[in-house]
């Protein structure tokens, strides 16, 4: 297998309810442009050889603001989790056999020199499946990332599912992952729904595969603002002022 093979997975399905917008998340603009289209610029810059991105809430929608791109389209018709909506890109990958990065569509703010840094500490580790984590001052909402005694990643557990230790925990998963295809796609196979939200997390494939003996690792990228997604008109205004140049 060549490890220098890369395609890249954009979830976009989503509608984001607390954005009070009925346009879908993805689609909210960051300097005048869909925040979608400055993730599919970053990662083009890493000469994917394929681009998948993973429509649901208003299909038709998003599509169209993407069509020119160059990208492919699945559409997730019912929203069941990440992982659920990375398996709808497995038939156009079926013949890939090189990493797949996975990461949303509402991170404007990312750096395509961090992801390609983040490619290269996953191919160097030798990784089935690598994370990109972030330290937050905040850390409510995202998922935690659970490490062994001698600091090695043992699983992501998201915050609905987290104990009261694990919440503790300040560092996160940003939502941007690095997996080898043959090792991604089968593990998703396996991946259940036991958890609060009752949906397929992407992010049980990291404690399956190491279940397994295969090698994960996580990433921790210097600013955590990079990875900062959108979930609420506050974030995007943050994000806003972070793409511009105008963040503290």
């Amino acid at each position: 297998m060549e490890r220098s093979k890369l395609a890249v997975v954009i979830l976009g399905a989503g509608m984001g309810k607390r954005m009070n917008s009925d346009l879908p998340k993805v689609l909210h603009p960051i300097g005048g442009r869909p925040m979608i289209l400055h993730v599919i610029d970053t990662v083009r810059r890493l000469a994917p050889e394929r681009v998948v991105v993973v429509t649901g809430y208003q299909a038709e929608r998003v599509e169209s603001a993407c069509a020119g791109t160059g990208v492919e389209f699945v559409r997730q018709s019912e929203q069941l989790g990440t992982g659920h909506a990375v398996v709808q890109a497995a038939p156009v990958l079926a013949s890939f056999d090189g990493t797949v990065v996975v990461l949303n569509g509402d991170v404007p703010g990312l750096r395509a020199e961090t992801i390609r840094r983040f490619v290269d500490a996953h191919h160097r580790a030798g990784a089935a499946a690598t994370v990109l984590t972030a330290e937050l001052e905040d850390p409510a909402g995202y998922g935690r990332i659970v490490r062994d005694a001698q600091g090695q990643l043992v699983r992501i557990v998201e915050h609905k599912d987290a104990s009261p230790a694990e919440l503790a925990l300040r560092e996160v998963n940003s939502g941007l992952f690095c997996f080898e295809a043959d090792e991604l796609f089968p593990a998703l196979k396996r991946v259940g729904r036991r958890n609060s939200q009752n949906e397929f997390y992407l992010t049980d494939v990291i404690g399956l595969l190491r279940a397994e003996g295969r090698p994960v690792g996580a990433f921790r990228v210097d600013d955590p603002r990079e990875v900062a997604g959108v979930n609420n008109p506050d974030e995007l205004e943050a994000v806003r002022r972070f793409v511009a140049g105008d963040a503290p």
